[in-house]
């Protein structure tokens, strides 16, 4: 028994050593059609990141909708409204990571996001720099029912950057 027990509190302390955790973020984003920057705070995460094994980490989080910042204060009001973000209904952008591997010297990061209660499927890949995981994805806003141009899928494309901080 306290051989279990030891090997239990061995295992335990090990994945502690070896996971890492978020610690805060910043997420800035491009509409590329209109060229406007924009960012998104009140960060919060469940992460753990497994260097020895990344496919055991898990990596989670969600910002507050409300905190869209684009630099105009008409447009910001205007993207939290019901007609874009719905920041009332829907307080949070969410990802969940569905998988977690190696790609050469990065993380592959497979997940689901979830925007105004619409989850798709998007992958980010993240390089570590420093103590900060820098992370770039691509998606398209009106795969989420927030059309800003009518012209198609294409001219409502997003790239977004994450500069995750580590603990």
């Amino acid at each position: 028994m306290k051989k279990i027990i030891f090997l239990f509190i061995a295992f335990a302390l090990q994945h502690q050593v070896n996971g890492q955790q978020i610690n805060n973020a910043k997420i800035s984003f491009t509409f590329v059609a209109k060229d406007v920057d924009g960012t998104l705070e009140g960060f919060s995460s469940a992460s753990n990141i497994d260097w020895d094994t990344p496919e055991n980490s898990v990596i989670q989080g969600s910002v507050q909708t409300e905190t869209i910042k684009t630099g105009n204060f008409l447009r910001d009001w205007s993207l939290r409204g019901s007609k874009y973000f719905d920041a009332d209904e829907h307080p949070k952008i969410s990802f969940k990571s569905t998988e977690v591997k190696r790609q050469n010297n990065a993380l592959l990061v497979n997940g689901n996001l979830t925007i105004k209660g619409i989850t798709k499927p998007i992958s980010i890949r993240f390089t570590k720099i420093g103590t900060t995981l820098k992370g770039t994805t691509t998606l398209f806003a009106s795969d989420f029912d927030i059309t800003i141009l009518k012209k198609g899928r294409t001219s409502n494309k997003v790239l977004v950057r994450f500069d995750l901080e580590l603990e």
